[in-house]
């Protein structure tokens, strides 16, 4: 038959991208061998011994052949390549080209290494376009709406975009994209390219300094924006983010490609930079703490994991499932900076010599602190319990917390014989910080404790020191107490208080967390908020009115005022000012405000709004 008989092409569109959940999304040269090609007909033609990834068909009932309509049900195995992929027609007089489709990974069929077998968490971890990341302190953690937004508009070609311009397929395109089946290889090729370090990432990070060429990390409420900046400016890094965000990012771009992923939060999260499962801390006689360790504890520290099946790992099914990957450039792993994956049941057990980076996220949630005292060059302390509190995710339906902690390291104290464990103690031992290698025993925590008043933002503080004596005999004491402001990621700010005196009033912009060195207890204001309202009914390319509400708690008059409200589904830019807008999509979506002055920078309110169609 002559190619002019191929008159038009239907795809059924709408049939199958609600068969497939993709109704909201609307290389080098290809090979039989790499995957990326397949060939399929009537008679079906002999494939090559060694041929991947072989492509299905079958003529359906409704083919019409006395109207020369033939309909062809076309499916991709569970081991294609993700990625986009052109389709055309082979006749008498050549190949006639009908379109392009994208194949992504599939968590609903059980064939692929990504299938996840609950719909409720399919539905979260995968379909879900909010969500929370948790962030402050173990003391007072509190959720960060975040919208993940992964099937707005631009997405497809983003997502593509970021996995062709990564340095692995730059050195070699086919085995690039052959090796794009496998969401292992996928989710570390990800890690690597969310950050900007060494390659043409997404994100670049900035912990110190001023952050006036770029935006705050602070004030980013979602992904799609950094994705479609850095889209947009010819893969330029956007400036900038630090931990919630990469994972945010991470998240949007792996629930895109059909990887169930969800953010993970850490409190009290080590990091420790030459493997020795402690970190050390120096103070001066007056309790100030200097910032001579390159180790740290960060107050919380957030990745990200994605469900996958890890048979690279020659266990079985052992160790699928939650895998962590972390796209914070934090430190190298086999010459890139990027993070996993690291099977979550293989850090539990302390399986320290399975790839990907378990000794390094098995420190995090498991290392000890040790406290110096820099004068006397003396030890003062040793906690063994307080890193790894509280590792948190949004819970699956609802917006509650869901603490996973037992995921990841068993309950301090308790008799256990893993690996990673008896290494931990091992470690103690030779450091002096037990007694006996065998011995379970931790110290005992110091015998200062604190209570304080609720804390507001721009508010007095007040602390009350009580003292416990644990031990039989009298002991007399010398007490110096002193208040330094610290960052998130662990690191000493400046000293705000340094005499006995209980009460100070701390207003300090980008500092909202302090340190009072003489019971290292870390505690965290309750932030302002604004109230977002729904004051017009939602409906579908139309007309809605939100109210945003904001109490100022300062006895002064707020200068330099900025309201930022955005919402996918809802706004097709971030607006600014009046807040009125036309939903362009119907279904359950969520509306962020963020509130900056001369006195608060980024106080965030959220309001959830169901769209009619």
């Amino acid at each position: 038959l002559p190619a002019a008989v191929i008159k038009s092409v239907d795809f059924h569109c709408g049939s199958n991208n609600a068969a497939h959940r993709t109704i909201e999304i609307s290389s080098p040269d290809p090979s039989q061998n790499f995957g990326t090609r397949c060939e399929f007909g009537n008679p079906s033609p002999m494939y090559p011994s060694d041929a991947k990834a072989i492509w299905k068909y079958a003529i359906e009932k409704s083919a019409d052949l006395q109207r020369n309509m033939v309909t062809l049900s076309v499916t991709p195995p569970p081991d294609a390549p993700v990625g986009r992929y052109s389709l055309s027609a082979r006749t008498v007089d050549g190949d006639a080209p009908v379109g392009t489709l994208v194949v992504l990974f599939n968590p609903w069929c059980s064939d692929d290494w990504v299938y996840l077998p609950d719909e409720r968490e399919r539905q979260e971890y995968v379909m879900n376009e909010e969500g929370l990341i948790y962030y402050g302190t173990s003391v007072y953690p509190k959720p960060m709406t975040w919208v993940f937004g992964q099937f707005e508009e631009e997405m497809v070609d983003i997502v593509l975009k970021i996995l062709d311009v990564n340095p692995k397929h730059a050195k070699d395109p086919s085995d690039d994209v052959s090796a794009r089946c496998n969401p292992i290889y996928v989710g570390r090729v990800l890690s690597a390219m969310i950050n900007a370090n060494g390659d043409r990432g997404v994100l670049e990070g900035r912990w110190v300094g001023s952050y006036d060429d770029g935006v705050r990390p602070t004030h980013w409420t979602g992904s799609v924006s950094i994705l479609q900046q850095w889209y947009r400016n010819n893969c330029r890094p956007v400036k900038y983010g630090q931990c919630w965000v990469f994972a945010g990012v991470m998240c949007t771009v792996m629930r895109f490609l059909g990887i169930p992923c969800r953010v993970v939060t850490n409190f009290q999260s080590a990091h420790d930079t030459n493997r020795s499962l402690t970190i050390d801390k120096y103070y001066d006689d007056h309790g100030e703490r200097s910032s001579e360790s390159k180790d740290s504890v960060w107050n919380f520290h957030v990745w990200v994991e994605g469900w996958m099946k890890r048979p690279d790992l020659q266990k079985g099914n052992a160790y699928d499932g939650w895998q962590v990957l972390d796209p914070t450039p934090q430190e190298k792993s086999e010459g890139t900076f990027c993070c996993g994956p690291a099977p979550v049941t293989a850090i539990l057990q302390g399986e320290v010599n399975l790839k990907y980076d378990v000794p390094f996220v098995f420190a995090e949630v498991n290392a000890d602190i040790v406290k110096w005292m820099v004068s006397a060059s003396r030890k003062i302390h040793t906690d063994t319990s307080s890193v790894g509190q509280k590792i948190s995710t949004k819970a699956v339906d609802n917006g509650m917390r869901d603490d996973i902690t037992h995921s990841y390291k068993y309950r301090e104290g308790k008799d256990c014989t893993c690996k990673g464990m008896r290494q931990l103690h091992n470690v103690r031992f030779r450091k002096g910080l037990l007694g006996s290698p065998s011995a379970l025993a931790f110290y005992r925590k110091p015998f200062f404790k604190h209570q304080e008043t609720k804390m507001l933002m721009g508010q007095d503080i007040r602390l009350k020191l009580k003292l416990n004596n644990k031990d039989h005999t009298s002991k007399a004491m010398s007490i110096r107490i002193n208040a330094q402001t610290m960052l998130y990621d662990g690191r000493p700010g400046q000293n705000i208080q340094t005499e006995s005196a209980a009460f100070y009033k701390v207003l300090q912009r980008d500092v909202n967390v302090f340190q009072l060195n003489t019971i290292t207890k870390a505690t965290s204001y309750n932030e302002c908020v604004c109230v977002c309202q729904v004051l017009s009914e939602a409906r579908l390319a139309r007309p809605m009115t939100l109210g945003v509400k904001f109490t100022n708690p300062l006895n002064e008059t707020l200068k330099n005022c900025c309201l930022t409200v955005m919402g996918y589904g809802l706004f097709k830019s971030e607006y600014v000012e009046r807040v009125m807008t036309i939903p362009y999509r119907a279904g359950l979506r969520t509306v962020v405000a963020d509130f900056d002055c001369s006195a608060f920078t980024d106080v965030k309110g959220t309001r959830s709004v169901h769209v009619s169609p």
